[in-house]
């Protein structure tokens, strides 16, 4: 199996069109060269795959692990 492909044989692999797989490319910077892209580097980019997530990265730790570092203030009581 072929890691570099042509514009047409990427395009038929990843759903797009070619015209889409080159716009891809320039702007996100993936080199074409002699008329070849990586396509490891194509799919790396999450060109023409659906996401499922997107967003912030999540800790392993649980929030409820560590003791709060002061008593919460109380409110003064009426004598």
């Amino acid at each position: 199996m072929s890691i570099h492909l042509t514009p047409t044989e990427l395009a038929r692999e990843s759903g797009l069109e070619r015209r889409e797989v080159l716009a891809k490319c320039i702007e996100l910077g993936i080199p074409v060269f002699h008329g070849c892209i990586d396509k490891s580097l194509f799919f790396l980019a999450d060109v023409g795959r659906p996401t499922t997530t997107r967003g912030r990265i999540t800790s392993s730790r649980t929030s409820g692990s560590r003791a709060p570092s002061s008593p919460a203030p109380t409110a003064p009581t009426a004598a």
